[in-house]
């Protein structure tokens, strides 16, 4: 075995790197923090571009041809219909990635879907509001759901790369380690993002141009990491690679996705608690956002601004300026829960702490926007409960598949993380619909909404971890050692 180089040996304060392996995690690190900066260049802009739609002129001509009279659409509502919209279009957009990725290889997929986004950034910048044409009807809501799309065809797709070439147990000893480049990356680009639009030194829209340039260099990482392969050789080392990976099932079994998930408690209790878990965090998200906007009209007010494009300009910039900001003590929480408090959380305190937390974070956040719904308790609160999300909660998504068998992962996984996630997007939005168009709530109420579902949450959760325990007990008595043997009911 060859000596590790200084590289390697580096390396290892962060996790168990073997010799020739550091190259190429280096090259995936930087990968992927590229790949995060430029997503949380664009993100912001997507919240600022979102909230100088013109409402009212948009949905009024979707309903004009159904005989709806005078239409007014909240900021509130805004988000929740876009964000339920994105939901539904990512659907047909992740089956036609598939068959794009049936037909190229890794390099050439992550290449061709790479440039036809960097080709899409060069049209949303000529359309922005106020560089070739004015602010044109519907393109906020468009840039919004193209921002979606973005996420699954350039952040997913890296992370599926990374899943092939990191395979077996060098997965489990080194994806931890890339990982923590996607939140620093993450991280840096959001507040990069902020700091140059709050201080003027760009107009909001150029971001999207620079996030050009990481995007570029993605592509030549990306074919650099494949051509050293992961030992940091032209060719993958062999052995590892094989040992103690769990492949698919071989051949068609007669049970489908849902039948599996119905015979399952802790199947049900997992699709359950992913349904919750994006009910109550777009909720939150939408209430974020029209509290954001509530706020800003405040001070345009305040500032005696009356000129429609000045008004404009000033609500765009500072929505991107407060998202950037957001975004960046979200990703730099969630940097320091995934490297100090995740892996340790599971230790001493296992699956039980890990699921629970985010709900018992969760509870206090809204409790305390229930209590002062201003403007510093909500956004604090939500960057602490999103942070908890990224880091703590998405270990917990990981460790609850690991009692099951093959055929559950495989089959039940991609249901539960796709249908029932959107399901929980949709609830969102007709709660939003209910709320504001029959019940008339005011925006504090959808806190207590909140809170009220997040008991429901708890309760489930708090089920969940008592059926994991009763997978293990019955995987460690079937004395096979293996998940394939493990029945939840």
């Amino acid at each position: 075995m060859p000596a590790p180089t200084r590289l390697d040996r580096f390396l290892r304060l962060f996790t168990d790197v073997r010799p020739g392996e550091g190259r190429t995690g280096v090259l995936m690190f930087a990968n992927v923090f590229l790949i995060l900066c430029a997503y949380y260049f664009i993100k912001p802009l997507r919240e600022g571009w979102l909230a100088i739609t013109d409402i009212d002129r948009t949905f009024g001509l979707l309903l004009r041809p159904l005989g709806a009279g005078e239409f007014h659409v909240s900021k509130l509502e805004l988000k929740a219909y876009t964000s339920f919209a994105q939901g539904l279009l990512l659907i047909p957009t992740v089956m036609l990635y598939a068959r794009i990725a049936d037909r190229l290889d890794r390099v050439r997929l992550v290449a061709f879907a790479t440039l036809f986004a960097m080709s899409n950034l060069v049209c949303f910048w000529a359309l922005q509001p106020g560089l070739l044409f004015g602010n044109l009807l519907g393109s906020g809501v468009l840039f919004y759901l193209w921002v979606g799309i973005f996420s699954v065809f350039i952040v997913a797709q890296f992370f599926a790369f990374a899943a092939d070439l990191y395979r077996g147990r060098r997965g489990h000893r080194l994806l931890p380690f890339v990982a923590l480049g996607a939140t620093a990356g993450a991280w840096a680009g959001s507040a990069f993002a902020r700091q140059l639009v709050a201080r003027e030194l760009i107009a909001p829209g150029t971001l999207m141009l620079i996030a050009l340039v990481p995007l570029a260099a993605s592509i030549l990482l990306t074919w650099l990491a494949a051509r050293l392969g992961p030992g940091g050789e032209s060719e993958p080392c062999s052995g590892e690679d094989e040992e103690g990976q769990e492949l698919p099932p071989q051949g068609v079994t007669p049970r489908g996705a849902f039948s599996i998930i119905a015979a399952s408690r802790y199947l049900l209790a997992a699709a359950a608690v992913t349904l919750l878990v994006n009910w109550v965090n777009t909720n939150g998200e939408n209430l974020l956002f029209g509290v954001v906007q509530k706020h800003l009209e405040r001070e345009v007010a305040a500032l005696g601004l009356t000129d429609p494009a000045a008004v404009r300009d000033y609500i765009q910039r500072g929505t991107t300026v407060f998202y950037g900001d957001f975004f960046s003590w979200v990703n730099l929480l969630a940097l320091g829960l995934q490297a100090f408090v995740a892996s340790r959380l599971l230790k001493y305190g296992g699956f039980g702490a890990i699921l629970l937390l985010l709900p018992v974070v969760a509870l206090g956040s809204y409790s305390a926007m229930a209590l002062v719904p201003v403007l510093a308790v909500v956004k604090g609160t939500k960057i602490l409960e999103n942070a908890t999300d990224y880091s703590v909660n998405n270990t917990a998504r990981h460790v609850l598949w690991l009692p099951l068998r093959a055929e559950e992962k495989y089959k039940a996984k991609p249901t539960i993380d796709s249908l029932f996630a959107r399901l929980g997007d949709g609830l969102a939005a007709l709660t939003v619909l209910v709320g504001a168009r029959v019940l008339f709530m005011p925006d504090e109420a959808y806190f207590g909404l909140n809170v009220a579902l997040v008991g429901v949450w708890l309760a489930v959760g708090v089920f969940m971890v008592r059926e994991h325990r009763r997978l293990l007990e019955a995987r460690a008595g079937e004395g096979s050692g293996g998940p394939g043997v493990v029945h939840a009911n």
